[in-house]
């Protein structure tokens, strides 16, 4: 009985190291990280692509209502896996950082700066007792000095920067089509075409445009750009990866 309390009191306990040094409420937040619907971020030669998974549970519920992409400045796109609500808390932390950097200093902040005031801002709800960690992961990507970044921030407050990565459900499978089909001198639409691709590859080989978010980050303009449903469409149609609606109305 003795053994089981303490193993609760490591349990509950936030900012209490189990005696193998691990942290679990932490691991519990990367566990409802991978709860969340998927997120894929691409870094390619002239930009940075997000696509989300955004699988719409009812046919009542407004698409547009279930947010997993999101500006966080003219330059740095996010992409979220995990409680949404976190999620939306970090973004608006982001937004701020980028405001008061360009307030104070007259220029955009850094992709890699801004991930990293982030991750300080997470890692501080892993040391302090009376709050949770957050259970989001977030793909932060962008342009910073004419060359595109690409980053992930995880529970644990940790950066870590990517060529190409997936946060979220079926992390791995899409982990592993990500490490066989990445190509470093792939550009931007090529990049689109691999998110694209990956996400299929998880949802039976083809994809809804209302069920999946994408955006963009290119070098030549250094804008965040998010796609409509048309746009997202016509990217289905040209991998031939667009689901028929019909079918779906079928099964049911």
């Amino acid at each position: 009985m003795q053994g089981q309390a303490q193993q609760q009191a490591y349990d509950r306990g936030i900012t209490i190291f189990s005696p193998d040094g691990r942290l679990y409420q932490v691991e519990y937040a990367r566990e409802a990280v991978k709860r969340g619907t998927a997120s894929i971020g691409i870094r390619t030669s002239d930009g940075v692509v997000l696509a989300v998974d955004k699988r719409i549970p009812s046919p009542l519920l407004e698409d547009s209502s279930v947010e997993k992409i999101h500006k966080a400045d003219d330059h740095v796109g996010i992409a979220s896996a995990g409680h949404v609500a976190d999620a939306r808390q970090l973004i608006d932390f982001a937004r701020r950082q980028a405001q008061v950097n360009q307030l104070r200093y007259g220029e955009p902040i850094g992709v890699e700066g801004l991930t990293k005031e982030i991750t300080d801002h997470i890692q501080q709800y892993t040391q302090v007792g009376g709050a949770r960690p957050f259970g989001v992961a977030l793909i932060v990507g962008g342009i910073e000095n004419g060359e595109p970044r690409l980053f992930e921030t995880d529970p644990s407050g940790t950066p870590y920067e990517w060529k190409a990565l997936a946060v979220g459900a079926d992390r791995g499978e899409l982990q592993d089509y990500l490490e066989e089909h990445y190509d470093d001198e792939a550009e931007l639409d090529d990049g689109i075409g691999l998110a694209l691709d990956a996400l299929a590859s998880v949802n039976d080989g083809s994809l809804l445009p209302s069920e999946v978010g994408l955006a963009t980050v290119d070098v030549e303009t250094e804008t965040f750009d998010v796609f409509d449903q048309d746009r997202i469409a016509d990217k289905l149609e040209e991998t031939d990866l667009l689901a028929d609606p019909d079918a779906e109305d079928d099964d049911e």
